[in-house]
């Protein structure tokens, strides 16, 4: 099925447009409207739920219009109808209080995995995603263009998650662990992969291409090489996985155009062990073809995951004046059990609140700096009247919280962010763990 004309969904964005929003974080895209479908999520029950909502008295952070201060927001329809000191709550159906808790546009994840039951990395978008903050996710080639259909009609439809991708080069997508998708240079098929996005324009919004030895095996060049020529045909960025490359990192760095990404981009590196695996030399340096991909305005994605974050070379990269462009936690099903270490997109935001970056800062990181890469950024990520009412309220809890990064190391912080409501679709969803 042609799904190009489809309304109510995002319209395509012209790389031109895209690289605007993602390097200057300032064009928008308008047209979309949420779905509303059946969610595994709990929500409250029906006589509580309202399409008219308000929101009173939290710590309101909302980066694209300078706010971080007590507010109210009131919600109608299930857009952003006012914010305000003060809000009258008389004629309001659903009145939350949130004195104490801090009050967020709807989270945007830019790399998590929700193909579930088909890719051996799947969850279920509303309870990890949705429930704990997240409105609007990227899954990063989790279907390609043999399964995009598939992961369209039983998972992007049903899901009441707002779900977008970057379709997999490989046409078969990140089905299973036996196998790299791109050992076999024949599933990297860009007439298919072209093809497929042109028919679902409406959702797929780039390329993902997966560059390792436990990936693509000695073909990561040609596969990223390909995943450019479908960019370029299409008109839309790339992302580009690194992990242990066979061709040197630097070659692979410099193929990257501004607004394209880079995941997993503080992965280990920067220690003798780790070799040239990453953004820092062995000495701990920021390699000059990095440097360079973030002056020509590629974004560097953090991508938590299982193996993918380490605090060491963050904290060597910080020390650098190198921040994560956006940050995204990678969930999929072998990190968001009881070990973790990534559990969810508010577990990462905290290690960063640990790392010494401002509470704004590090929602500017989930909120407006991935809405601008997605070119979207005027009807998501944002609290601005008219917007998608897509809203995330957490508690922030203080203490003694133990982070664990990819590779086992720890640190204790004094904050954390805990899900506490997430309101999108004019439905108000409660955290499940």
């Amino acid at each position: 099925m042609d799904h190009k004309h489809a309304h109510s969904i995002t319209p395509a964005i012209p790389r031109r447009r895209f690289l605007t929003a993602a390097v200057a974080t300032a064009a928008g895209l308008t047209g979309l409207s949420a779905r509303r479908a059946f969610a595994s999520t709990p929500v409250l029950p029906e006589k509580e739920q309202a399409s008219d909502v308000l929101i009173r008295g939290g710590r309101v952070v909302d980066p694209s219009q300078g706010l971080n201060g007590q507010y109210d927001v009131g919600i109608r329809n299930g857009r952003i109808a006012e914010v305000a000191q003060v809000i009258d709550p008389e004629g309001w159906r659903e009145v939350i209080e949130a004195g104490g808790r801090i009050v967020t546009p709807g989270l945007i994840d830019l790399h998590a995995h929700v193909f579930e039951g088909v890719s051996h990395y799947g969850i279920n978008a509303d309870k990890y995603c949705l429930s704990r903050g997240s409105t609007t996710i990227l899954d990063p080639g989790s279907a390609g263009a043999q399964t995009f259909p598939g992961f369209r009609k039983y998972v992007i439809e049903v899901q009441s998650t707002r779900i977008r991708t970057f379709l997999n080069i490989s046409a078969t997508g990140m089905i299973t662990n036996l196998r790299g998708e791109l050992e076999d240079l024949e599933h990297a098929n860009v007439n298919r992969a072209i093809q497929t996005i042109e028919q679902h324009r409406d959702l797929i919004l780039g390329v993902k291409v997966r560059a390792g030895r436990g990936q693509s095996g000695p073909n990561d060049l040609i596969a990223v090489e390909r995943a450019l020529e479908v960019a370029e045909a299409v008109g839309l960025p790339i992302m580009m996985h690194i992990t242990s490359t066979v061709t040197p990192i630097d070659e692979l760095l410099r193929l990257l155009r501004p607004g394209d990404l880079l995941t997993h981009s503080f992965r280990r590196s920067g220690t003798p062990e780790s070799g040239d695996d990453g953004i820092l030399t062995s000495e701990g340096i920021l390699r000059t073809s990095a440097g360079e991909a973030l002056e020509r305005g590629v974004l560097f994605d953090v991508g938590h995951g299982q193996s993918s974050f380490s605090f060491d070379t963050m904290e060597m990269a910080m020390r650098q004046g190198v921040l994560p462009s956006t940050i995204s936690s990678d969930v999929h099903a072998y990190n968001v059990g009881e070990e973790g270490p990534a559990y969810d997109l508010a577990t990462t935001m905290s290690k960063f609140l640990y790392l010494g970056l401002s509470l704004e800062e590090v929602v500017r990181r989930t909120t407006v700096t991935p809405a601008a890469a997605l070119g979207w950024d005027v009807e998501i990520g944002t609290l601005r009247v008219g917007a998608e009412g897509d809203v995330a309220i957490f508690e922030m809890q203080t203490g003694e919280h133990r982070f664990v990064d990819a590779n086992g190391a720890v640190r204790v912080g004094r904050e954390k962010l805990v899900p506490w409501r997430t309101i999108k679709g004019g439905r108000t969803y409660l955290p499940q763990w």
